[in-house]
């Protein structure tokens, strides 16, 4: 008997025209280690069930179109929905047209959406440690071109810290360009560190101007009944966190 699909709905005050969704790994046809909602074509899965899991994503989710997918590579790149085709390698998108899915699949590292305070555009992050501390979210601000105060952001199911443990180049990689982001991460003995990758985004979005931020809270690597971590299994299926402008009628 397959599983309902199972959605994270963001609670935080978007306005009206503003769309968003978070999956979990329930609800799909997708078979071990890809069990079950895998929504990435690229970690092995079959195809056809990643299709079909796609499908029951846009039908039960109601969304406008299908998402505009990425070919992420753990780098800065945002790309605008309406003007990209096929898959652009990239970790962002934006969107200013309504009906245009923004989208990004996650497995331990950090969804952010993003909205303005009017409605009129959205984006969708994502940020591991290497585009976070690289700039991600800087890069995806900066094409949404509206004042920091204007924003509001959610962060999405990510590894906890708690479970996120690094070594010493993560930690200097995000304190060469921010003595305070030692905040962030607490010592686990032998050089390695526990990092707290909400905290951590805060940290580059209130630097930014931008105070209103929700979500987090989650831990993908230790939520295993509800998330895919690629820390935890290695080989695993992707959730997907979407934002899109609902289409007047």
């Amino acid at each position: 008997m397959q599983m309902s699909v199972s959605f994270i709905l963001p609670r935080w005050p978007a306005p009206p025209p503003v769309r968003t969704v978070s999956t979990t790994r329930a609800g799909g046809v997708s078979r071990p280690p890809f069990d079950t909602f895998n929504l990435a074509m690229h970690v092995g899965d079959v195809a056809e069930d990643v299709r079909q899991n796609r499908a029951r994503l846009r039908e039960e989710a109601r969304l406008p179109a299908e998402p505009r997918w990425l070919r992420q590579v753990h780098g800065t790149t945002v790309v605008d929905v309406a003007s990209a085709t096929d898959a652009p390698e990239a970790d962002g998108s934006v969107a200013e047209r309504p009906g245009a899915v923004c989208a990004v699949l996650t497995a331990d590292c950090l969804p952010v959406l993003l909205c303005d305070r009017r409605g009129t555009v959205v984006a969708a992050l994502h940020a591991g440690w290497r585009g976070l501390a690289a700039g991600i979210i800087e890069a995806g601000m900066a094409r949404m071109q509206r004042p920091p105060q204007e924003i509001i952001v959610w962060l999405g199911p990510a590894i906890g810290p708690d479970a996120f443990e690094v070594g010493e180049e993560v930690r200097d990689a995000f304190m060469t360009h921010d003595d305070g982001a030692q905040r962030c991460f607490r010592a686990n003995g032998d050089g390695r560190w526990r990092a707290d990758l909400y905290a951590l985004a805060a940290r580059r979005l209130s630097a930014l101007g931008v105070e209103d931020v929700y979500g987090g809270g989650y831990c993908t690597l230790s939520e295993r009944r509800n998330f895919f971590s690629y820390r935890r299994d290695d080989r695993c299926g992707r959730m997907a966190s979407l934002i899109w402008l609902e289409q007047k009628r």
